[in-house]
């Protein structure tokens, strides 16, 4: 009986400390003891020994799981664990109505750097080399998130 409570407890433990330290481990290790202890209430209990052991393996696990995800972000300490804010910004990728409009370099490009075109600023590769800040540039194509730009003539 003490092997049981001794894996439930070192299980529950690994299982909470899962949300402090990253990776999964921790969390197997945990489901992993608690699967013994079940196993072990299994071979010393019998089948209702090991079914009862079973039922508050889930017990424990739904109770840690309720005290991780719903008490804890509640508690200063979780405040400060959790995310509390969204991102709510979108990648804006260049598009091929921009091929032939003008801008000026916000960056040196060299060959990759950013550029100003209608007020925006853009990621800019320079089929020119290096491109000083503040150079007239021409937009020439676009290739994923980057524009392809040349020095205006």
């Amino acid at each position: 009986m003490n092997a049981i409570v001794i894996l439930f407890t070192v299980g529950a433990l690994l299982i909470a400390f899962e949300v402090v330290v990253p990776g999964g481990i921790l969390g197997i290790l945990g489901g992993l003891a608690l699967f013994g202890g079940v196993a072990t209430a299994f071979y010393d209990y019998g089948l209702s020994g090991g079914f009862i052991a079973f039922l508050v393996a889930l017990g424990l696990l739904g109770i840690v799981l309720w005290l991780e995800f719903v008490l804890l972000p509640k508690t200063a300490l979780g405040r400060r664990m959790f995310l509390q804010s969204a991102v709510t910004g979108t990648t804006m990728a260049p598009t091929e109505n921009m091929i032939g409009c003008s801008g000026k370099t916000v960056t040196a490009l060299g060959p990759t750097g950013y550029v100003q075109i209608e007020g925006k600023q853009f990621e800019a590769f320079s089929r020119s080399g290096f491109v000083e800040a503040g150079a007239a540039v021409k937009v020439i194509g676009a290739d994923n998130f980057r524009l392809i730009v040349t020095l205006e003539k």
